[in-house]
């Protein structure tokens, strides 16, 4: 997906972008690929496979969400910022928390966002179930790209979420996943809100996005190693 494409694929999930967060977008992908040499963020490095399967991917949230209405948002195991810091570029309104468990990753974000002055993001390094226990209902969303199944990260992130707030979770084939989950978001006491289904532009790959709703404060944190879980690949 060269930048036409991409300024056209956003418009189609009513996205607009200008100059300048086209900038600032520029200027991620080129640390991405310098710092990549060094840590090791993430198997995709072309130019125009990143505007697909990282930023477009990460900003297909706005199909189910209306971003422009959300005031904060926590991205958990975030990695090298999908989808929490395009989120945070592309969204100034947000204030974005990333929380990932390895420092070289929460390195490389805090370089990307002093590069891009960015004043609406923190990255933060934690165990996901450590960061859950101080940051009780904080967050209108908590989301999360290809890290982990989804009884697991709803599991971590359900104790950060407001009353009404919604897990948004970034998958591509999801059913069975589903399936297992029933139980977690009964004991939750949560509800399935949203599934969006899609197939990413040229590539075609699937994606689904599903979106889940807590209902009632549920101060219920399982002890898993949320460090141990490896994030699968995009």
């Amino acid at each position: 997906m060269n930048k036409e494409e991409f300024i056209k694929e956003l418009k189609n999930i009513s996205i607009n972008i200008d100059e300048d967060k086209l900038k600032k977008l520029d200027i991620y992908y080129k640390l991405l690929v310098e710092y990549n040499n060094k840590f090791n963020l993430t198997r995709i490095i072309d130019e125009e496979d990143v505007y697909l399967k990282h930023f477009y991917d990460s900003l297909t949230i706005n199909k189910v969400i209306d971003l422009k209405n959300i005031n904060s948002l926590c991205d958990i195991g975030t990695g090298a910022g999908f989808p929490g810091l395009v989120i945070a570029i592309m969204y100034p309104n947000i204030n974005v928390t990333l929380v990932d468990s390895l420092n070289k990753r929460i390195l490389f974000l805090e370089e990307v966002i002093k590069k891009l002055e960015l004043k609406n993001v923190v990255a933060v390094h934690a165990r996901i179930e450590d960061y859950a226990k101080l940051n009780k209902e904080k967050f209108d969303i908590v989301t999360s790209r290809a890290v982990a199944k989804i009884n697991i990260l709803l599991e971590m992130s359900v104790n950060m979420l407001k009353i009404n707030g919604r897990f948004v979770a970034l998958k591509s084939n999801v059913n069975e996943e589903l399936e297992n989950s029933t139980n977690a978001i009964k004991i939750l006491k949560c509800k399935i809100s949203n599934i969006v289904k899609f197939r990413l532009p040229k590539e075609m790959s699937n994606r689904t996005i599903i979106v889940i709703e807590k209902c009632f404060t549920t101060p219920i944190i399982y002890p898993r190693k949320f460090d141990k879980i490896k994030k699968n690949p995009l």
